[in-house]
């Protein structure tokens, strides 16, 4: 039986691109071998807000998302859907989001809407958010380790009807994220974090 798809909409062209994930191999997609253990990745990934204009491939881009569906997801429902934006995307969405909106969508040359596929069930919805949000991570981490630079952006203009309808996005999904990847300009130091204890509670 064939699993779930993992949904790319690239709007330039017009096509949906299903990847199935029936009897796929456990290598990596495309022979990545990684060379950053989980933990260097996690300490060592950075917002950034500076870009080369370089894009993502295809492949790579591919390559991201087809590790966000190995996300923890209660009762495999892969809620998870994302719309990598293409020329023709951008446009309808900067001008539908005035001149300082649109300087903002031009920092990075790989944008990924990220939604959430929402249901009847409320408690499943909530679940599925959290499910969609750690997907989410999964990109940005698998793309810094893969050298490439990030940014999690949750903007307002995704939120309204306006800018939903801009990028595709149907009434039965909820907006989580855009994504913003590509070439890092700079290296950036790790900034503080509050000590673990801080949130921690060992219960008797």
């Amino acid at each position: 039986m064939a699993g779930p798809s993992l949904r790319l909409v690239d709007q330039d062209e017009e096509h949906v691109l299903h990847v199935r994930h029936a009897k796929r191999s456990s290598r990596p997609f495309g022979g990545y071998v990684p060379g950053v253990d989980v933990e260097t990745a996690i300490r060592t990934r950075r917002t950034h807000k500076a870009f080369g204009p370089e894009p993502l491939g295809r492949n790579e881009i591919l390559e991201l998302l087809e590790l966000a569906r190995w996300a923890p997801n209660h009762h495999l429902t892969a809620p998870w859907r994302f719309r990598v934006i293409g020329a023709e995307t951008l446009a309808r969405l900067k001008e539908t989001a005035g001149p300082e909106g649109a300087t903002k969508l031009e920092r990075a040359p790989t944008l990924i809407v990220v939604s959430c596929a929402l249901g009847d069930d409320p408690v499943q919805n909530e679940e599925d958010l959290h499910a969609t949000a750690v997907a989410s991570y999964i990109v940005l981490l698998s793309a810094h380790a893969r050298g490439y630079a990030g940014y999690w952006r949750t903007p307002g203009l995704l939120r309204t009807p306006e800018g939903r309808r801009a990028v595709g996005v149907p009434d039965g999904e909820r907006f989580v994220g855009l994504l913003h990847l590509g070439h890092p300009r700079q290296a950036k130091e790790p900034p503080e974090r509050p000590p673990v204890e801080q949130a921690t509670e060992f219960l008797a």
